[in-house]
């Protein structure tokens, strides 16, 4: 008589795979590609600042668009043209779609869970605050992230300015931010991100497991720096540009 196999308990997926559908896990990678994503929003407002610099008569170019022409330049001639540039791009992309993977699901699971109905009613009530404001700052910084790289990156005929030229980005960041309907999706844009960041900036710490009472004042005050020195340089953008400091 022929010994039948027990059933198979199932076949287990890679750690990691394990790991990410967690509840643990998904704060982890939320936390992890929010630093990811921050450390560029930050590299981008500093590139960005070199439009005060303006033109370079030594050079015969403005700095920022020199500063763009080293970006896809990057790592050249070790790497093709472009080729570093893209894999930043592609990087910042999988971090982008993980971060709002697990952000999404997060939400599905604690939703299912029931959590709230252990909370007390402050902590209900700030937890439901953090949330909400996450999600809805979140949508709007979606929604500008597509604008953005319409306008600037790819230049879409109707979103673009008339006159978009692929690596003129100072032109390019003078038209655009002369229209004034923009100039206020930018400026709102920011101010969404600036809460966006500062709840995320705050809530990472905690995900990474550093919620010690007495590091609390500092993690408090450094979302708050940060989110302000971007909103406040991001905004100054478009504000230069309609008052024709940069033009």
């Amino acid at each position: 008589m022929a010994v039948t196999a027990p059933p198979s308990a199932g076949r287990k997926l890679p750690w990691p795979v394990e790991f990410y559908k967690s509840a643990v896990g998904k704060k982890w990678t939320m936390a992890v590609t929010g630093i990811v994503l921050l450390g560029f929003v930050f590299a981008h407002m500093i590139g960005n600042l070199k439009i005060y610099i303006g033109f370079l008569p030594a050079e015969g170019a403005y700095e920022i668009d020199l500063y763009g022409e080293a970006l896809r330049n990057l790592f050249f001639p070790i790497l093709p043209e472009y080729a570093a540039l893209w894999l930043l791009r592609i990087g910042l992309i999988v971090a982008f779609v993980l971060h709002l993977h697990s952000a999404y699901t997060l939400t599905v699971m604690n939703h299912k869970a029931r959590q709230v109905d252990y909370q007390g009613p402050r902590n209900y009530l700030a937890a439901n605050y953090a949330s909400r404001t996450m999600r809805w700052t979140g949508i709007i910084v979606l929604f500008y992230i597509a604008w953005h790289l319409a306008d600037f990156t790819v230049g879409i005929d109707g979103i673009a300015p008339a006159g978009w030229e692929y690596g003129a980005v100072y032109d390019n960041f003078i038209a655009s931010f002369s229209r004034v309907p923009v100039a206020i999706l930018y400026i709102v844009a920011n101010l969404a991100l600036g809460v966006h960041i500062y709840h995320g900036a705050w809530s990472m710490f905690q995900s990474l497991g550093v919620n010690n009472p007495k590091f609390n004042a500092w993690r408090r005050y450094f979302a708050i720096a940060f989110s302000a020195v971007i909103v406040i340089a991001n905004v100054s953008f478009p504000i230069a540009v309609l008052t024709g400091l940069v033009s």
